[in-house]
C-alpha cells in the first residue's frame, strides 16, 4: 500500500473510532451490570460488544479483503497473518468504564507483514485522539482540535532514578504472574540502598493504549506489562513508533518482539539512552518469569 493509502485509512479509522467513541460516551457505563471473564478483575460489557460489531461493520464493508481480530469476538488458536489485519480493542479500559474513570479508549491498528502500520486511539471522555502512520509521525489532536505532533515532551536522562513507569497488575491475582508485578513493582519503587531503582513514581492507568501513547507523548518514560494481548498494543505501538519510542519484550533478551508476544516493554521517544534504558529495566526483571508469551 502507498503512503496515500494508508493515510487514507487513518482517515477513515479517525471516523470510525469517533463514532464508537460516541456510543460509548453515552453509555451510561455505572447503569450497566458487567459479567466476568475470568475473574472480576476481567470484566466486560454489553458495551464492549456492541462497539466491536459496529468497528467491525464499518472497516468489513469499506475493506472485504482485511482480516479483522477483535477482542470480543476473538477464539482461541486464532493467528494473525501477513495479511493486512485490523487488531481493534473496542473499549480498552473496561474496568475504568464501568467505574466511571475516564481514562477509556476505542483502540483500532492495523498490521500489514505482522508490523503495526496504522494506528488510532481514542479518548472519547476527554477527547484525546492519538493517531500514526507508518513513516509519516505521530500527532495527538486535543479536545480544543489543536494537532500536535510527539513527543510533546523532551526525555530526561537518569535512566530509571528519574523515570514515570507506566505498570498494571492484571488479572492475575494469585500464581507466577502475579507474584513477577509483585517482584517488579518493589524493585522499581525501593530505594537503591535496599537494591532498588528507586524510580521518580508508577502510574497505573488501567489501559494499556493510552498508557503507551503516554509513552509517546513523553508524558510516561516507560510502560510494562506481562499479560496484555495484540489489541491492547496493536494501534498504540504504531503511535509509539512513529514517535521515535522502541517496543521491546517485557521479558529480558529480546529486541524485536512480535505483535502477539503478550509481553511488552515500551520506552519513550529519545535522541540517546534507550538501549541503556532497557537494560537497567531488564536488569530489574533479573531472572523472573511470566508464564504469557505468543502462540507456539
Amino acid at each position: 500500500m502507498t503512503d496515500g493509502e494508508l493515510q487514507d485509512i487513518c482517515n477513515y479509522l479517525i471516523v470510525v473510532a469517533r463514532e464508537a467513541g460516541n456510543v460509548i460516551r453515552h453509555a451510561q457505563p455505572t447503569s450497566l451490570t458487567p459479567t466476568s471473564k475470568k475473574n472480576t478483575a476481567d470484566i466486560v460489557t454489553q458495551t464492549d460488544q456492541a462497539v466491536e460489531i459496529l468497528i467491525r461493520s464499518r472497516l468489513t464493508e469499506r475493506y472485504p479483503a482485511f482480516d479483522f481480530v477483535g477482542e470480543e469476538s476473538y477464539k482461541v488458536g486464532l493467528e494473525i497473518t501477513d495479511q493486512p489485519t485490523f487488531i481493534v480493542d473496542p473499549i480498552d479500559g473496561t474496568s475504568n468504564f464501568v467505574h466511571g474513570f475516564p481514562a477509556v479508549c476505542v483502540s483500532i491498528g492495523l498490521v500489514v507483514g505482522k508490523q503495526p502500520t496504522v494506528g488510532v486511539v481514542f479518548n472519547p471522555f476527554q477527547e484525546e485522539l492519538w493517531s500514526a502512520v507508518r513513516g509519516q509521525g505521530a500527532f495527538i489532536q486535543q479536545f480544543d482540535g489543536s494537532i500536535r505532533k510527539l513527543p510533546l515532551v523532551s526525555a530526561p536522562s537518569d535512566g530509571l532514578r528519574s523515570a514515570c513507569i507506566g505498570i498494571e497488575w492484571g488479572s492475575d491475582r494469585e500464581g507466577p504472574n502475579f507474584e513477577l508485578n509483585l517482584k517488579v513493582f518493589t524493585m522499581l519503587a525501593r530505594t537503591t540502598t535496599t537494591g532498588g531503582a528507586f524510580v521518580n513514581s508508577l502510574r497505573c492507568t488501567g489501559s494499556a493504549a493510552i498508557a503507551i501513547c503516554r509513552v509517546a507523548a513523553g508524558q510516561q518514560d516507560a510502560f510494562w506489562e506481562c499479560g496484555c494481548w495484540a489489541w491492547d498494543v496493536a494501534a498504540a505501538w504504531c503511535i509509539l513508533s512513529e514517535a521515535g519510542g522502541i517496543m521491546v519484550d517485557g521479558h529480558p533478551g529480546n529486541w524485536n518482539p512480535p505483535i502477539d508476544n503478550r509481553r511488552y516493554l515500551a520506552v519513550r521517544p529519545a535522541t540517546e539512552g534507550q538501549k541503556e534504558f532497557v537494560e537497567e529495566f531488564w536488569w530489574v526483571i533479573g531472572d523472573a518469569r511470566s508464564t504469557y508469551g505468543p502462540a507456539p
